[in-house]
C-alpha cells in the first residue's frame, strides 16, 4: 500500500470510545440551546380515512403554542425519496395510525404533552387493508390498480423444463415478522433559523444529504437555504436512514414558524409505534433437484409488507429477491417480487435490507429438502455452494478468489458440527424433556448500492490539509455507533503514513462536506473508504510527493505550500467510479447487482425445554470472508452484535399489530434478548483480499444479521424433528406448532 503501514497495521483504537465511556459525547437531546421551544406530533387515531375535524381542548392556553398544519408548508408537502406519495403532515386524508397530521411547540416540554393530549383528530373512517398476503377489493386500493408498490424480477434459463426434468421437486412456504430497531437513542432533531434565514437541523441521523434534499423540496428552498448537521448518533440499524427526514421537517417547519429554535424528541413509546420497522414477509420456493442432490431450478416468490407509503420498499424488495436465491449455483432461476401497500405505519430501511427475510427462506428451505432428500444439510450446501467461474441468479460471474467451501468447513470444524449430531441424538433418546439440535445457514451480502446505485450516487470525498501538515477527512458518512471515524482515521494515517493523531474526521455537515452517500448498504468502508484512500493519493500528487514518500515528507510539503499560498485552504476531492468490469441492466435485471460479495455460515446450537416451549441459543460460530479486516475489534463487535439480533428476529421480537400499529411499544413487552440470552459468539474471519476496498476491504456491517435466524430455526427443527417455518418462533408458537403435530 503506497506510503502506509500495510494490511497488517495494528487498528486504531476506537477514536470516540472514551467520550462515549464517559458520557462526555453530547447527543441531540443533550444540546442546550438559547430560547429552544420543545416540539410534538399530534398523530391520527384511524388507520384510514378522511380528515373532518381538528378539535382544540379547553383544558390548555392555546395562545402559548406555535401550531403547525400542512397549510404552514411552503413547498411541496410530500417527503421526498424514492417518490413523493407521503405527506409531510396528513391533510384531507390518513392512511395509517400514528401519521403526522398536526405539530406543537411549547417552552414547556410538559405542556406541550397535554396539548397533544386535549387535540383530537376526527377521522371518518375508510376501508383499510392489513393482510399484504390477500388481493385488495376495489374500496381498499390506494396506490395504482392494485396496491402493488413494486414488482421486480429475475429470469435464468427455463425453470418450468428443469422442474419438470427433476428428480426431486420440493416447496415450501415461509415467514417472517417485523422487527424493531431498538436503536438505543430514539429519533431526535433541533432546528433554527440562522440570521441570513437559512434554516439549520441538527440530529440522530445515518444520511445527511437524504435529509438535505427533503427540506429543499418540503420547505421551497435551494441548497444553499438549508443545512444539515450530524449529531452524534447513539444507533440507526437502518432506523434512521429515511424516517429522520420526516422528524427534521417537523422540526424546521415548526421553528420558521415559530421564529425560535425547536427540539422533537420522541420518547421510547412514540418511537416504537411511529417509525419505520423490518417488513414483513412471505416466501414461497418449489425446488428442482437432480438425484446427486444438484439444484437444477429454483421458483421463487416474494412478498413483502411496504405498509402505507413507498418509502424504501422498491429497493429493499431489490435486494431481497437478488439474494432469495441464496449462495448457490443453478442454471435455472425465476424469482419475482412484489412489496405491498397495506394500511400499517409504514415499513423501510432495516439491516440487511431484504436479504434477511429471502435468505432466512432460502436456508429454511434447503435444510427441508435435505431432510425430503435423505441428505445431511451440510452436504446438499458443499455439493451447490458456488465455486469460481460459477453466476449468481444475476447471471454475475464469481471470481473474487473466495473459497465457499472453505468457509463450510471452517465453520463445521469450528462447532464440532458431526460429533455435536451424535451427542444430540443420544441426549435427546435419553432426556425426559429437553431436546437439543445443531443447525447451519450458508448465506452472503453484496456490498454497495445494487447494480448502477453508485454511479447513479457519484459519492466523493474530501480531503483538508491543514498548515500544521495534519489532514482531516471530508466525508458525509456517519459515526453511529459502528466505528466509521475510528476506520476513516485508520485508512487515512495508512495510506499517507501518518500517525493516527494526524487525521482527523469532520463532523458530517451539508455546508461543509461532500456528499459521500449514505451511511447504508455496507459501503461505508468498501466504497467511500476507498474514496478516502484516492484522496490522499490526489493529495500526494498535488503536492508532488511520490506514493512511497514518507508522512514526514508530506508534512514538510504541506506547510511549505502554507508558506507559498499565506491565508490558502489545501483541498483535494475523490469521485466514485466503478470497477470496469462491472456491468448492470436494470431493465432486463441482470448483471453485476455488486462489486463485491461476503460469504459466511453461521452454526447454531440450542436447547429446547418441551416443558415450557422455551428455546434457548447454547454455542454460536460465525465464519465469514470479507475481505482484508480493517479493525478486528470493530468487526468482530459487528458480528457479535449482528448474530444476538438476529437471535432476536428469530425466537422472541414480537411486533404485535392491531389496526396496523404496533400495540407492545414498549419494551416491557417487546423482548429482545438480554445477556442471558446471549451465547457464546465465536467469531473467525477468512481474509482474501481482491475486493475494491481498502486493501481488499468488503462490506460487513449488513451480512452479520441474514444467517442467525435461520441456523437457529434450522437447529430447533433438528431437536425437535419438526420443520418450523416462521418466525418470530417464540413459546406460544411452538407451543402451538407441537400440538398439532401430536
Amino acid at each position: 500500500m503506497p506510503g502506509g503501514r500495510g494490511a497488517e497495521a495494528t487498528a486504531v483504537k476506537r477514536v470516540e470510545g472514551l467520550d462515549k465511556l464517559t458520557g462526555a459525547e453530547r447527543y441531540v437531546d443533550d444540546l442546550t440551546i438559547p430560547g429552544c421551544l420543545w416540539g410534538m406530533t399530534v398523530r391520527s387515531p384511524a388507520p384510514r380515512g378522511r380528515v373532518r375535524e381538528v378539535r382544540f381542548g379547553t383544558a390548555v392556553d392555546w395562545s402559548e403554542f406555535t401550531i403547525v398544519d400542512q397549510t404552514d408548508i411552503p413547498g411541496e408537502n410530500a417527503i421526498k425519496l424514492l417518490e413523493t406519495d407521503q405527506p409531510v403532515l396528513a391533510g384531507s386524508a390518513v392512511r395509517h395510525v400514528h401519521e403526522p397530521v398536526l405539530l406543537l411547540a411549547h417552552e414547556s416540554r410538559e405542556m406541550c404533552r397535554r396539548g397533544v393530549a386535549a387535540v383530537e383528530i376526527v377521522v371518518e373512517s375508510e376501508d383499510p387493508i392489513f393482510d399484504f398476503r390477500l388481493s385488495p377489493t376495489p374500496d381498499q386500493i390506494q396506490h395504482g390498480s392494485d396496491n402493488v408498490l413494486k414488482r421486480l424480477s429475475i429470469v435464468k434459463g427455463d425453470v418450468e423444463a428443469a422442474l419438470a426434468a427433476a428428480t426431486y421437486v420440493v416447496e415450501g412456504a415461509y415467514e417472517t415478522g417485523a422487527q424493531e430497531h431498538v436503536y438505543l437513542e430514539t429519533q431526535g432533531m433541533v432546528a433554527w433559523v440562522e440570521d441570513d434565514g437559512a434554516v439549520v437541523v441538527k440530529g440522530s441521523m445515518q444520511c445527511p444529504y437524504y435529509i438535505h434534499a427533503a427540506l429543499t423540496h418540503a420547505l421551497g428552498r435551494d441548497d444553499d437555504g438549508v443545512r444539515v448537521i450530524h449529531a452524534p448518533t447513539g444507533g440507526g440499524f437502518g432506523g434512521k436512514e429515511e424516517y429522520p427526514s420526516t422528524i427534521a421537517a417537523h422540526a424546521a417547519l415548526l421553528a420558521l414558524k415559530a421564529g425560535r429554535p425547536v427540539k422533537i424528541i420522541y420518547d421510547r413509546g412514540e418511537d416504537m409505534a411511529a417509525t419505520t420497522k423490518r417488513h414483513p414477509a412471505q416466501v414461497r420456493h418449489r425446488t428442482g433437484l437432480d438425484a446427486e442432490g444438484r439444484l437444477l431450478a429454483q421458483d421463487i416468490e416474494v412478498d413483502l409488507d411496504g405498509g402505507a407509503y413507498v418509502t424504501l420498499s422498491p429497493v429493499v424488495l431489490s435486494r431481497a429477491i437478488i439474494h432469495a436465491a441464496g449462495p448457490y449455483s443453478c442454471d435455472n432461476v425465476r424469482i419475482v417480487g412484489r412489496a405491498m401497500l397495506t394500511n400499517s405505519v409504514p415499513y423501510g430501511a432495516f439491516r440487511g435490507f431484504g436479504a434477511p427475510q429471502s435468505q432466512f427462506a432460502n436456508e429454511r428451505h434447503m435444510d427441508i429438502v435435505a431432510s425430503r432428500i435423505g441428505m445431511d444439510p451440510a452436504e446438499l450446501r458443499r455439493i451447490n455452494l458456488l465455486r469460481e467461474g460459477e453466476t449468481t441468479s444475476t447471471g454475475q460471474v464469481i471470481s473474487d478468489g473466495a473459497d465457499r467451501i472453505e468457509v463450510l468447513d471452517a465453520a463445521l470444524r469450528h462447532a464440532e458440527y458431526a460429533k455435536r449430531q451424535e451427542r444430540h441424538v443420544a441426549f435427546n433418546a435419553e432426556h425426559p424433556y429437553l431436546r437439543r439440535g445443531i443447525g447451519l445457514a450458508s448465506f452472503y451480502h453484496g456490498a454497495g448500492f445494487t447494480g448502477a446505485g453508485e454511479v447513479y450516487l457519484k459519492s466523493r470525498v474530501g480531503l483538508a490539509a491543514r498548515p500544521d501538515g495534519s489532514v482531516a477527512v471530508l466525508a458525509a458518512s456517519t459515526e453511529m455507533g459502528q466505528g466509521t471515524t475510528t476506520v476513516f482515521t485508520q485508512i487515512a494515517a495508512e495510506r499517507l503514513g501518518y500517525a493516527d493523531g494526524d487525521v482527523s474526521i469532520v463532523e458530517p455537515d451539508t455546508a461543509v462536506v461532500p456528499d459521500s452517500g449514505p451511511t447504508v448498504a455496507s459501503r461505508t468502508v468498501m466504497v467511500v473508504g476507498h474514496l478516502v484512500e484516492r484522496a490522499c493519493d490526489n493529495l500526494r500528487a498535488r503536492l508532488e510527493v511520490a506514493a512511497d514518500g514518507t508522512g514526514d515528507e508530506l508534512k514538510t510539503a504541506i506547510r511549505q505550500w502554507y508558506a507559498d499560498h499565506p491565508g490558502g485552504s489545501l483541498q483535494v476531492e475523490a469521485e466514485y467510479h466503478k470497477p470496469e468490469w462491472v456491468e448492470w441492466d436494470d431493465e432486463a435485471y441482470c448483471g453485476d447487482a455488486y462489486a463485491a460479495f461476503s460469504w459466511a455460515t453461521y452454526i447454531a446450537e440450542v436447547e429446547v425445554d418441551l416443558r415450557t416451549c422455551n428455546t434457548r441459543v447454547t454455542d454460536f460460530v460465525a465464519v465469514q470472508e470479507v475481505g482484508r479486516v480493517m479493525n478486528e475489534t470493530l468487526a468482530r463487535g459487528q458480528v457479535q452484535g449482528g448474530v444476538v439480533q438476529g437471535i432476536g428476529w428469530a425466537l422472541m421480537e414480537e411486533c404485535k399489530l392491531e389496526a396496523g400499529a404496533t400495540r407492545n411499544n414498549q419494551l416491557t413487552n417487546y423482548i429482545i434478548p438480554t445477556s442471558v440470552d446471549v451465547p457464546p459468539v465465536r467469531v473467525f474471519f477468512l481474509q482474501k483480499a481482491g475486493a475494491p476496498g481498502p486493501g481488499g476491504a468488503k462490506g460487513i456491517g449488513e451480512m452479520p444479521i441474514d444467517g442467525p435466524a435461520p441456523a437457529v430455526i434450522n437447529a430447533v427443527a433438528a431437536a425437535l424433528g419438526r420443520q418450523p417455518t416462521s418466525i418470530p418462533l417464540t413459546p406460544e408458537r411452538l407451543f402451538d406448532m407441537l400440538e398439532d403435530a401430536s
